[in-house]
């Protein structure tokens, strides 16, 4: 099987970073941290312009139909630029509402118009589609008109004004929104069954692509860092302490976004073993892009824990992904339950 991407999936990818470069530099991330949302309305717009949020969607629903491994190179380049705003959460509505044959809908988050954040239960609760219950986090939910809300079993459309008294909360990543809210009986307007579409499933995928773009992000930071900065007359990446740390970042970029595509290969192909290998991917990526992470700010030391580099950003955005969908220790939980495949 060859995992390397194509000329085309290249030129994909190409065509997100130059967007993102221009549009939503790295910089806006300090520049709007104070300012309630992360993303101006306007470039989210010109992104789904592009097809960033509706590449996977199916043509007759105005998508591309591209396959999910094309979905993994787009997600893996926006998080290694630290884009900002609902990518996930909308990317994901689409295909909710299209199975609904809400066709309005669809097209509202596929061209920008519609925003849709994410919500996760935290603690006891429920999401069904008989309707949901419980605390829960909302990211980046900051001037959408709908919430994502994704369990194992399936995925829910929810109307952002069924969750009362959002409380804004101070997230530890500055590139997003966190609030929080209680939901004593809240009404579901979509509901998706994962015998229909494995939400899910797409969502850790595509986590996992998010955790695996921050990975290689901070790698090419060290090493640039490494090459150019010169100590005693030499630069440091000379020093074994240095060029070790870079080779355990470098495998561990690499084996993160391998296991990734591999993940989604197997999730479309439908093998007996797929959900073991987006588990995989999903722990696999986590673990790379936090010690990558780490090892980049040991890496570019001193200058590398002030406020004014963009190392601990990486970090913020690595630990926030680890935490969706799943918890680190039950991905692994339930990884050790699969046991290895045959």
């Amino acid at each position: 099987m060859n995992l390397l991407p194509s000329e085309d999936q290249l030129e994909l990818v190409s065509a997100a970073v130059d967007f993102i470069s221009t549009r939503m530099p790295i910089e806006d991330i300090r520049r709007r941290a104070r300012e309630e949302s992360s993303v101006e309305r306007s470039v989210w717009a010109e992104g789904a312009e592009l097809g960033l949020l509706t590449l996977g969607l199916d043509e007759g629903h105005g998508g591309s139909g591209r396959p999910l491994d094309d979905e993994v190179l787009l997600f893996a380049a926006l998080a290694e630029h630290l884009a900002t705003g609902p990518f996930l959460a909308s990317t994901l509505a689409t295909r909710v509402s299209a199975a609904h044959g809400d066709q309005d809908l669809t097209d509202r988050i596929g061209s920008g118009d519609a925003m849709v954040g994410l919500g996760e239960l935290r603690g006891d609760g429920a999401v069904d589609q008989d309707g949901f219950k419980g605390s829960f986090d909302l990211l980046d939910c900051v001037g959408v008109s709908h919430v994502l809300l994704v369990a194992q079993q399936g995925a829910a459309l929810v109307e952002i004004s069924e969750f009362p008294d959002v409380t804004p909360l101070t997230s530890m990543d500055p590139g997003t929104r966190l609030a929080t809210s209680t939901v004593a009986s809240g009404r579901v307007q979509h509901w998706l069954s994962a015998q229909t579409d494995p939400i899910w499933l797409r969502a850790m995928v595509l986590t996992a692509a998010g955790l695996s773009g921050l990975a290689e992000a901070t790698l090419r930071l060290s090493t640039e860092h490494a090459k150019t900065r010169i100590q005693f007359g030499r630069p440091i990446g000379v020093n074994q302490a240095i060029k070790h740390a870079c080779a355990d970042m470098a495998v561990a970029a690499d084996a993160a976004l391998s296991q990734t595509l591999f993940a989604a290969v197997s999730l479309q192909s439908g093998r007996s073993d797929a959900l073991f290998q987006i588990l995989s991917a999903k722990s696999v990526a986590a673990r790379a892009a936090v010690g990558n992470a780490a090892s980049s700010i040991q890496v570019h030391g001193g200058m590398g824990y002030t406020y004014e580099h963009n190392a601990h950003l990486y970090l913020k955005r690595a630990h926030v992904l680890t935490h969706l969908f799943d918890e680190p220790a039950d991905v692994l939980a339930e990884l050790l339950e699969q046991g290895a495949p045959q």
